[in-house]
């Protein structure tokens, strides 16, 4: 059975959009993970009874329910794939990825990936990306190149991820 958070919006507070209050309430997940629980009816609030939507606002007094559904069982592979490394030390590798390359496995693109050649290069990255995003704190899209910056521990995730919520990393 899947896990199910329960919220209550404080009457206190100031209104906010649902999605900006899980992402607070939920800090492992990213806010396209948030949005996609939204849209696929996983968040209920109780209030107006009606379907939630990532831009309605939070008064007061709302009962929130989440429903995180369980994990595929994935496994992502090393792969022998070269990459451009920037920068490494023990907590991040920095790599410039080019274009054409998938950063992480999605449908379609289970192998071939930059976490596939991360995975083979460094062996461990922070888990709190999950199997199919170890390491990934952003991303680029297959066809942009650029500079990207991948953890290899927890609280190195933790820290940039925070740091690109804020965008007080400059690109």
């Amino acid at each position: 059975m899947a896990p199910t958070c329960r919220f209550v919006f404080a009457r206190d507070r100031a209104p906010e959009r649902l999605d900006r209050y899980l992402c607070e309430q939920l800090p492992d997940k990213s806010r396209s993970q948030i949005k996609k629980l939204i849209d696929e009816n996983m968040v209920t609030v109780a209030v107006d009874g009606g379907p939630a939507r990532a831009a309605i606002k939070l008064r007061g007094g709302e009962e929130l329910q989440v429903t995180i559904p369980e994990a595929l069982p994935v496994e992502t592979l090393p792969e022998d794939i070269p990459l451009d490394i920037l920068y490494e030390d023990s907590d991040l590798i920095v790599v410039d990825k080019p274009p054409g390359m998938v950063v992480h496995p999605a449908a379609g693109h289970a192998s071939g990936t930059l976490v596939n050649a991360l995975l083979h290069h460094c062996r461990d990255l922070s888990g709190i990306g999950g199997e199919l995003r170890p390491g990934i704190v952003h991303r680029l899209d297959k066809d942009t190149s650029g500079v990207l910056v991948a953890a290899k521990s927890d609280a190195a995730h933790q820290g940039l991820g925070r740091q690109f919520k804020e965008h007080s990393i400059d690109r």
